[in-house]
Order: structure tokens, then sequence, then C-alpha cells
């Protein structure tokens, strides 16, 4: 049995040592990363609002990220959990309500202040449409949305229908978990995707394995991942199973060369909020980093040296 070492087992470790530096070397960073408000800003104000919209881009945000659902009368808003009930003070899915009834829900009304307290009960904020939002941004100012209702044609061609009458599909890039999505916009030849999450995830997987760079893009694309995640990692056995819980480390130097081995692939590490975690992003050349408070992430971007201490 003793040969028989779990590849669970074998996979934790190479993760776990992955981030361990060796040595360290002053290195100038040419471009820090840019830094993409995740939901509008979350931790700012209530997300996916006009108000973390505006707060955003006041923080210096450089990319706006949205998640869009789509409305009873078939007009994308912008929302992400299931139920109004997690953000507001009414319940039900989005679906199940008109745009111009959306606009009249607080979505503010779970938000906590840092004095503990609710301040959007008594400043109401509804949920936009998405026309409102592209209106709200800086015409020059690149967003991301993020596609989460299923099925995904009719979203697919609402969206595609606020794009063409905005003409902002130059500013546009799409991202979704649900790899419908990739089919859903494969007809529309403006539209910029990026690559689906299965293939960014079983790649990042194979590199921490050492089972090789697999299938790199071969053309610019956009790729997303965290840059930390806690994973289960299942060994199938004969008669049985072998579960290993993993704190991972996704974007490693090696997993970055592998993505841009082809093409230059623009990466975006997805939940960097503190310090630490933007310096670490910044000396692997990561593209965009995915962060829930523009106002904290941009301070802790200011305060960067033009010189960082990086693995060697």
């Amino acid at each position: 049995m003793r040969h028989l070492q779990s590849k669970a087992a074998l996979f934790a470790a190479l993760l776990a040592t992955a981030a361990i530096p060796s040595t360290f070397a002053e290195t100038v960073i040419p471009t820090l990363p840019q830094i993409a408000a995740h939901r509008g800003g979350t931790a700012d104000a209530p997300e996916n609002t006009l108000e973390a919209i505006r707060l955003a881009v006041s923080n210096r945000a450089d990319i706006m990220w949205l998640t869009v659902q789509l409305s009873q009368d078939g007009v994308p808003v912008l929302y992400r959990p299931a139920d109004l009930a997690v953000l507001s003070d009414v319940s039900g899915p989005v679906a199940a309500r008109t745009a111009k009834d959306l606009s009249q829900v607080n979505v503010g009304w779970t938000f906590k202040g840092s004095k503990g307290d609710y301040p959007y009960r008594k400043q109401p904020v509804g949920v936009p449409t998405l026309s409102q939002a592209l209106h709200a941004l800086p015409a020059n100012m690149p967003v991301i949305l993020d596609l989460k209702a299923l099925p995904a044609e009719p979203l697919a061609l609402a969206v595609a229908k606020v794009l063409d009458e905005e003409q902002a599909w130059s500013r546009v890039t799409l991202y979704s978990t649900e790899v419908a999505f990739q089919q859903a916009f494969a007809s529309y030849p403006k539209a910029r995707m990026f690559e689906s999450r299965d293939a960014t995830r079983t790649r990042l997987a194979k590199v921490a394995l050492n089972a090789g760079c697999d299938a790199p893009p071969n053309q610019p694309i956009w790729a997303g991942f965290e840059l930390k995640r806690k994973l289960k990692v299942v060994e199938q056995f004969t008669l049985g199973e072998g579960v290993s819980d993993v704190n991972a480390t996704m974007w490693t130097p090696n997993a970055v060369a592998c993505f841009r081995k082809h093409a230059p692939v623009k990466i975006v590490a997805i939940a960097v909020n503190d310090a630490d975690a933007y310096r670490q992003a910044a000396c692997l050349g990561i593209d965009v980093v995915l962060s829930d408070s523009p106002k904290q992430m941009t301070a802790i971007r200011d305060g960067i040296p033009s010189k960082l201490q990086c693995n060697g």
C-alpha cells in the first residue's frame, strides 16, 4: 500500500509549496496590475448599483466588472444572487419582476457600513439596467460583464442588443462560469469572451501537478481565475475515493508562462483584496486584479515602490 501514495496528497503538496520563495530580488515592475471593481466595488457600496459605479470611478478603478441577469420583460439588469432577498427588501428571482419594478427594489438593504449600520435603508438604491450602467461609466472605461442567468441564449441576445444600441462592443469583454455562454455568443463576431473557466482551471491544475502546459491559447484572449482558491481534490479508487482539502495558489510563474506561451493572454487574478496579494500579482506580471474595494486597492497601488521584492 505504501507505493500507492495518493495523487491528491501529491497535488496538495505541490500546491502548498508553489508560492514558497527561495530567493528574493529587487524587481522593477513596468506596469502594475489594473484594478477591476468587482460588481462595482461590493465592499464600498451596494454591489452592481449606479452608486457603486459612481464610487468606483471616483476611487480610480480602471475596469468595471458587472453582473448581468434578465428581467421578466427581457431587459439586461445588474444583479448577482439567485434571490432578491439576499441583498434587498423583497424576495424572489430577478426574472419574476420587470425592469421597472426592479428599479424600485432597494438592493442596498443588507449593505453594512463601516460603523455597523445600514446607511442605504434610508437612501434606497434600485437595480439598474445594463444600458443605465453603460451611460453612467466614462466612455473609455473597459467593462467586464459576468453573465449569470441560464438559459444562455435569451440573455446573450438581450445583451448583444444593448451593446449594439450603445455601440459598446469594443470596450466590453464577456465572462461566465457557464460554458453555455461561449456557445451563445459564438455567432456574434464582435463578442470578446474570456476562455471558458473549465479550460482555465484544467490548465492551471496540470501546471500545478507538473503535467505540462496543456494546450495554451494560440491567440489573444482573456483568462481569469482566483489567485488563491480552496479546492477539494478527489482521487478515485477501485472501491472508494480519497479527498484532500487544499488551499491552493493558482497563479504561479509557471502558470503565467504557460498561458502566454503562444499568445499575449490577458490574465485576471480574481479575489485580490489585500496588499500582499496585490504585490504577488504584480510580481507575477498579472494584468488585472479583481477587487471588492477599489478605494482600498488604489491606495495600496499608490503605495507600491518602483522596485518590489519578488521571488527570484
